[in-house]
């Protein structure tokens, strides 16, 4: 494995981020200083498009200069043009990008905002960009005053799902129709934040996320509080599942999926629990812990994407001890094939997103590194 950090920033605040800023600062704080508006970006999702070899990037920015895209051709970034149509309020696309059968991409707006300025923003736009024309628009916001963290395509029925915050709920735009449906809470907040990092679709269509529980009448919501939630296709009512991923160590509970994902073998997989991953039958939703590929140490698995050789890769790990990961998902074995770091001095601080190029090349988001910009990783794994 050959990993290079490809820089969009080369933005480094050093210790002033522990001195000055951590803990500290509003969202207005980082607008207001030209150096963090600017300078500072994080790698939030990716999505590839094999007819123009370019890797489209969602970005987390102060200046709401979300949208970027590596050329693979020009081993360099590319602006799209997101200044044309954005919004002081546009903090990034979280998890949001998707490739629509008409051939433009998808993508939502999330949000940086604290709940001071609800009343002052407008709430999420989806977005469509056509790569071919290179026309960029804001198409619909779904919720006024409500943000999009992330986005599911439904190509057979023309249908984007969106799991909003703040609140947390889900929500659909049907693309034929300009109807928006309001699907409701997945949380209250109680339980903490309820959604994961993503929505998945099922080979069906039904959609994959969390619901957490309230009792309100304790000081806890317990340790069961978070579970399943399905969406079947063209229902305005989600199924609330009374289960979830169970701990690792057999202890009674739930814990809450991380991110889920889809490797068309007929089941369902997600991750939680410090970077464990599980099996989801889709029929009962009832969920199988497999492994923990980290267990001594922080790690997360935010994102997986499925390689040429049939088997799902991911970046494990965090805090800048991060590594990647091979999952065989077949025949359930897993294997960790080495650090992600460019030489011995840059280590990669935590993945977001990965995405698989024709080629067989590896990229990777790099996030919420809070000391310098994050990096688009390209991995070559043979």
């Amino acid at each position: 494995m050959r990993a290079t950090a490809l820089k969009l920033q080369d933005f480094d605040f050093g210790d002033q981020w522990d001195n000055d800023v951590k803990d500290r600062w509003l969202y207005e704080d980082f607008q207001a200083n030209q150096r963090w508006r600017t300078g500072w970006t994080s790698m939030d999702c990716c999505l590839y498009d094999p007819r123009d070899d370019r890797v489209y990037l969602g970005i987390t920015s102060f200046d709401a200069d979300i949208f970027k895209a590596y050329d693979r051709k020009k081993g360099a970034f590319v602006d799209l043009g997101y200044d044309r149509i954005r919004d002081r309020f546009d903090g990034k696309f979280h998890r949001s990008l998707a490739l629509g059968k008409d051939g433009c991409i998808y993508a939502a707006v999330a949000l940086l905002h604290d709940v001071d300025r609800f009343l002052d923003s407008p709430g999420g736009a989806i977005i469509r960009y056509d790569p071919a024309s290179g026309q960029i628009a804001r198409l619909a916001t779904p919720l006024a005053q409500v943000y999009i963290q992330s986005i599911a395509l439904d190509n057979q029925r023309d249908i984007i799902y969106c799991l909003c915050f703040a609140p947390e709920k889900l929500a659909s735009l049907n693309l034929r129709t300009g109807k928006v449906t309001d699907h409701g809470l997945i949380g209250t907040g109680i339980a903490g934040m309820t959604q994961g990092e993503n929505i998945c679709l099922d080979d069906v269509g039904c959609l994959w996320c969390n619901w957490s529980l309230t009792r309100a009448w304790q000081d806890s919501p317990g340790p069961d509080a978070a579970r399943l939630c399905r969406l079947e296709p063209l229902k305005e009512r989600p199924t609330f599942l009374d289960r979830g991923l169970p701990r690792p160590d057999g202890s009674y509970g739930f814990v809450k999926a991380e991110a889920f994902f889809n490797f068309h073998d007929g089941w369902m997989y997600a991750s939680g629990a410090n970077g464990s991953l599980y099996r989801i039958d889709r029929r009962t939703g009832d969920a199988t812990y497999l492994f923990t590929p980290i267990a001594d140490r922080p790690s997360r698995l935010a994102s997986m994407a499925l390689g040429p050789d049939c088997c799902a890769y991911g970046v494990a790990g965090r805090s800048g001890r991060c590594e990647l990961l091979k999952f065989d998902f077949k025949n359930s074995k897993y294997e960790l094939l080495g650090r992600l770091a460019d030489g011995d001095v840059t280590s990669c601080w935590q993945v977001h997103d990965v995405c698989f190029a024709a080629d067989g090349t590896l990229y990777a988001c790099e996030n919420d590194n809070p000391r310098r910009s994050g990096y688009l990783w390209e991995i070559k794994i043979r």
